[in-house]
């Protein structure tokens, strides 16, 4: 009789998905309150490094994860921004034939590369090349203890680890960046000039007309916001890693997917925010 009566008045199906729900957002919210965490301790590290000579966060440490993150990724955004290029030119070709503006395309192609997709490409290849290592590399000092070895010798985790990451995750997108803007002009040109018969000369006055410094450095200041999303994502889910192989398994898909929303609504942001102010 209690049994039935307990069941007729326990927490409904409603109740439970608000439950779960709730849990969710609490979770999501936590998440972000120690990523927002991890970045105050560090910028206060970076600032400390700044004032007080005797603190230092390792140049060595620096220029390894630069080399490691920067220099391995350049290939593949070479690759990928160039496919990009060609794809971009030989999409807006024929409806720009039909209207006789075929004379346009380096102007389109340079607006939504160096703006838009220049950061983006190099942004989500650095995402799946170098912030998945980084989870998974921190996330395994955690699982053997390496971690608390470097507290019990009064080493702060943060500004060892976390800051040159973030540091080389930051620079290098900004550099990256630059360099994806260049591979996939430069591939629209030969497409251009193969396939439409638009001379080299008229495509580079076509794209220097259309840009200008604004379009460069709102695209260098998104860079430098994906990069240091990435790096923050990355440290943050490594740091927190539990249960062993499994948990960096985990962490390392988390950072792939949270990095990724992360920069698509960074981007819509900044968009926003540019549209606002009329730099678009």
């Amino acid at each position: 009789m209690n049994t039935a009566q307990d069941e007729a008045t326990g927490p409904g199906p409603l109740a439970v998905a608000a439950e779960r729900l709730g849990a969710k957002i609490f979770g999501v919210l936590g998440h972000i309150g120690a990523i927002w965490a991890l970045l105050t301790q560090a910028t206060l590290w970076v600032w400390r490094s700044a004032v007080q000579r005797r603190v230092r966060f390792g140049r060595p440490a620096v220029i390894s994860q630069v080399v490691r993150v920067g220099v391995g990724s350049v290939l593949i955004v070479t690759l990928v921004s160039s496919a990009v290029g060609f794809i971009l030119g030989l999409q807006m070709a024929p409806p720009l034939d039909n209207l006789g503006q075929v004379r346009l395309v380096p102007n389109i192609i340079a607006v939504a590369v160096v703006r838009e997709l220049g950061p983006l490409i190099a942004a989500i290849v650095l995402t799946g090349f170098a912030g998945a290592a980084i989870a998974a590399e921190i996330g395994t000092m955690v699982v053997g203890e390496e971690i608390e070895a470097l507290e019990a010798h009064a080493l702060n985790p943060v500004r060892f680890l976390v800051v040159p990451r973030l540091i080389a995750t930051t620079g290098s997108l900004v550099c990256l960046a630059v360099l994806s803007n260049y591979a996939a002009v430069g591939a629209g040109l030969v497409m251009s000039r193969l396939v439409l018969g638009i001379p080299p000369h008229a495509y580079i006055q076509s794209t220097l007309d259309q840009l200008g410094p604004r379009d460069f450095l709102t695209g260098l200041a998104k860079a430098g916001v994906f990069g240091l999303l990435i790096g923050l994502i990355a440290c943050a889910n490594g740091l927190k890693v539990t249960g062993g192989a499994a948990g960096v398994g985990r962490a390392t898909t988390n950072t792939v997917v949270e990095s990724v929303v992360a920069i698509i609504f960074a981007d819509l942001i900044f968009t926003a925010i540019f549209y606002a102010v009329g730099w678009t």
